[in-house]
């Protein structure tokens, strides 16, 4: 299955359009996000895709005990109509356990992670780069597996209006460096490249 999307009333507030992804009855292991107001219905990812967020994460696992790492927590960026669910959120504790919801704002998250599918590639490398930037998410991270020159990861920060900065690009097997609060070099050489 290929993603797809759900019409809704054009007339529909934001409030409404969040009731509705919540309250219907949508397929079972699919991601149900809103991106720039439309209601997009993703399959489960595949096995390599999974893979990489697993790698990320397990790299990621030297942050301080303050933040948390989290698998598919939902981003609102209501300025942009949008109901993000990343492949990973690295937020602060106290900004997601214990407050009884379902989603964070994005100014709550300090890293976002991406890994692109084929049905829905261009969803992470337009609409949410702009989405997350709008919502004042510090670094995005990027692993484009569908890239048209090939496997990429790269890390987007410094977030103006709906713009980030490129502040490295790397083809997967080298070496991406993520700023404090991480500081790591992220190794790439095991991202399977499909």
């Amino acid at each position: 299955m290929s993603a797809l999307t759900v019409g809704h009333d054009p007339g529909q507030n934001w409030e409404d359009l969040l009731r509705f992804r919540e309250e219907k009855e949508w397929p079972e292991g699919s991601k149900v996000e809103i991106i720039e107001g439309v209601i997009t219905v993703s399959p489960s990812p595949s096995n390599n895709h999974n893979e990489i967020a697993e790698l990320i994460h397990r790299q990621l696992g030297v942050i301080p005990f303050e933040l948390g790492i989290y698998h598919e927590q939902t981003i609102l960026v209501p300025s942009r109509e949008g109901a993000y669910i990343p492949d990973l959120v690295v937020a602060p504790r106290a900004d997601v356990v214990g407050k009884g919801e379902q989603c964070i704002p994005a100014a709550a998250a300090e890293l976002v992670v991406e890994v692109t599918s084929r049905s829905n590639a261009s969803h992470d490398r337009i609409s949410k780069v702009a989405g997350y930037a709008a919502g004042g998410v510090p670094l995005y991270l990027l692993a484009d597996r569908w890239a048209p020159g090939g496997p990429t990861i790269t890390l987007y920060g410094e977030p103006t209006g709906d713009v980030y900065r490129i502040l490295q690009a790397c083809k997967f097997g080298e070496l991406i460096k993520l700023p404090g609060p991480f500081d790591l070099d992220m190794d790439t050489s095991a991202f399977p490249q499909d």
